[in-house]
């Protein structure tokens, strides 16, 4: 074997270069033989040799270097995907689960860590270890600990199977989407579309090798910043609705079609679920989030469903109204192809507000030096580029690090913005490495990285986002700094590994910057003039932020209403029309529509990409919403630039991690329990 590894190389930043598909099976083999030697070691523990140090300690720390290896290749297929990385990361996929599932189910492993839970010792441990110490044995009896033989034996392949066809739930999902593409030769075609988004459709097509500078070609895909400027603003409605076709069949039909895979791992959840005692996977899976139950988050979802549903029902009519006076016919259900673009018509109408026009005010380039700029403000921080020979996954990659106002260095990011046809759709924040004590004083720092599929540059101009696209950045940083500014002992209770109903918090409250005219004034600059946004556009702006704000209310209600009710009766999404059924499910959500509306869930990555990922927890976007909106009040109060409120925001929720439990942390930062008034009062609903 040799003596260094690529993947297994514990240095902070790496050469990503070195990270070939052929060292994959073997290095992580490897790490597998060190991880399993490692968990053997605790299991021969005896009762009178049992401390917290070598079982619970020795737990925290086994595996180390598996989790590294395994992160970056993991990671790797979210960004640089391809046919032999594929093969190699399934050919280890079932390995490195058997690995994860079975530590909870080792009976042997159980008895050491309940040698030591049952010494006087145990009740004596105090703050993060106490922590740590009850986290731990929730962690193995939620996961089946306590389970027969047989019942573990099933549990380990269920977790096993759910791993594979979720892995190839995503790989389809994005070969679905890279399937696609629509060529349009005559320019007079793209009527109302903006020059940004032509000029994006020209360079794509170009570098596909399509068309000429005598006879061009322009290109659409199926990636958010291609395929929604087109249902927004484009005036052919044929176009829009072979697009919006296209895009609602992602996943959905031929070699793709993720429909099966999606009632295989309904099932596995459920059986999961009643093996390990509980009547459904919702109930399994929020046991230990604030929500406690699948009951109570559909409760939430209803309960603001509610508040949201008169002003919903007076958005349709307005659009209704509004669609008939400009086609003169009496529209009573929309073309879901035109629901973006009569709504944009109608936004423009109503408030002379088109968000074409921010775009030239966000370069992204200002954004993040504004947004970084902004964040050493609040939060006490220095960001710099890193000025050392390491570089990322790919060319547009760049690193940063990120310190302490006192100098100490905290941790290093990637950022990688722009869409690529081997890196998956959406945006994300990861964490490659967390740090911790070092045992000479100090800390070790962290390593944490931001994705995108931000709007790219064109020629030799910068990439302009839309103010949508800024929320996102922004909205990602947030996940960042959780885990960059965490301060936690215990490295698996850092950052983000929180109750994933209050993971959103730090991320969502980013986005209240987003609408500042300070903040926006410190890098929302036109990229030729460097002027600020003007008085009038950016008033115009405000007053159309809640323009069909309980139509959003309601999207986001749907999605988390279909995943909750997927997992609490799965019984009925089993057999028959599988969109139908959730379409009955989620009808009072729904814009009336000529042809049923997509309900995406052949492509919802963030329920069937992972065993559990978002699964039974998407109501957390709008539960964190509640949160985020009520704890912002406070910079609102005391000042939305005011360092010591910002300090205060790090101090209790960004450095804690799970340390402490979600709602006591929200009350250190608030002095009093969540008030939802908040949310309803910003969205106009109240």
């Amino acid at each position: 074997m040799p003596d260094t590894y690529a993947f297994l190389d514990e240095s902070k930043l790496i050469d990503w270069s070195s990270l070939t598909t052929d060292l994959i099976e073997s290095e992580i083999s490897h790490a597998l033989e060190v991880a399993n030697a490692e968990i053997e070691e605790i299991c021969g523990i005896t009762s009178e040799e049992a401390t917290f140090e070598n079982t619970f300690l020795a737990l925290e720390n086994a595996g180390k270097s598996l989790g590294l290896g395994w992160g970056r290749i993991d990671h790797l297929t979210s960004v640089c995907d391809s046919k032999e990385l594929r093969d190699s990361y399934n050919a280890m996929l079932p390995k490195v689960t058997e690995f994860h599932s079975r530590i909870p189910l080792n009976s042997k492993l159980w008895k050491a860590l309940k040698a030591f839970a049952e010494k006087p010792e145990a009740k004596k441990l105090e703050g993060v270890e106490k922590r740590y110490f009850d986290e731990t044995i929730a962690d193995f009896q939620q996961a089946g600990a306590d389970l027969e033989a047989d019942s573990k034996s099933r549990l380990e392949a269920i977790n096993k199977e759910l791993a594979q066809k979720t892995q190839k739930y995503s790989e389809n999902v994005l070969d679905s989407t890279n399937a696609y593409e629509l060529l349009i030769d005559d320019e007079s075609k793209l009527a109302g579309l903006p020059e940004s988004a032509k000029a994006a459709a020209l360079q794509n097509a170009k570098l596909k090798e399509k068309g000429t500078d005598e006879a061009p070609v322009w290109r659409f895909t199926l990636n958010g910043p291609s395929v929604m400027p087109v249902l927004k603003y484009l005036d052919d409605e044929s176009i829009r609705k072979e697009l919006w076709t296209a895009s609602s069949n992602i996943a959905k039909t031929g070699e793709h079609d993720n429909t099966q895979l999606i009632r295989d791992t309904l099932k596995l959840r459920q059986e999961k679920a009643e093996l390990l005692g509980q009547k459904n996977f919702a109930d399994q899976v929020l046991q230990r989030r604030m929500a406690k139950s699948g009951s109570a988050a559909w409760d939430f979802s209803e309960d603001i469903q509610s508040k949201a549903s008169a002003a919903f029902k007076t958005e349709i009519e307005d659009l209704r109204s509004y669609v008939s006076e400009k086609t003169g016919k009496n529209i009573e259900t929309f073309n879901p192809w035109s629901l973006s673009y009569w709504s944009e018509k109608l936004r423009v109408e109503k408030y002379d507000f088109d968000e074409e026009e921010l775009r030239p005010y966000f370069a992204i380039d200002k954004v993040l030096s504004g947004m970084f700029r902004i964040a050493e403000n609040l939060f006490g921080l220095r960001i710099q580029n890193h000025d050392g020979p390491e570089r990322g996954w790919h060319k547009e990659v760049k690193v940063y690090d990120l310190f302490d106002e006192s100098g100490e260095l905290l941790g290093y990011f990637y950022a990688d913005w722009h869409p690529r046809e081997e890196k998956r759709s959406g945006a994300w924040m990861n964490y490659l490495y967390t740090g911790g004590p070092l045992a000479g004083g100090g800390r070790d720092a962290h390593v944490g990285l931001i994705c995108g599929n931000m709007t790219a540059p064109v020629g030799d101009k910068p990439a302009l986002l839309t103010h949508n696209e800024v929320e996102t950045v922004f909205h990602e940083f947030g996940h960042l700094l959780h885990h960059l500014l965490g301060k936690v002992d215990i490295k698996s209770l850092n950052g983000v590994n929180v109750a994933w109903d209050f993971v959103e918090l730090p991320s969502q409250i980013m986005e209240n910057w987003c609408w500042n005219r300070d903040s926006l004034d410190q890098f929302a600059r036109h990229h030729e003039t460097g002027e600020r946004i003007p008085d009038a556009l950016f008033d115009k702006m405000v007053a159309a932020r809640n323009f069909e704000s309980a139509m959003m209310t309601m999207r986001q209600i749907s999605f988390g209403k279909m995943d909750l009710a997927m997992h609490i009766e799965p019984e009925k999404y089993i057999e028959g029309d599988l969109h139908e059924t959730l379409r009955e499910t989620i009808k009072e959500c729904l814009i009336p529509t000529s042809v049923p509306s997509g309900v995406i869930v052949n492509r919802f990555t963030h329920l069937f990409s992972s065993p559990v990922g978002y699964a039974a927890g998407y109501y957390s976007y709008k539960w964190a919403e509640v949160l985020d909106a009520d704890a912002f009040t406070r910079f609102e109060k005391e000042g939305v630039s005011n360092p010591e409120t910002g300090r205060a925001f790090r101090e209790c929720v960004l450095s804690k991690g799970n340390s402490e439990d979600p709602m006591d942390l929200f009350v250190s930062f608030m002095g009093r329990k969540p008030n939802p008034i908040a949310l309803l009062k910003r969205s106009g609903l109240a």
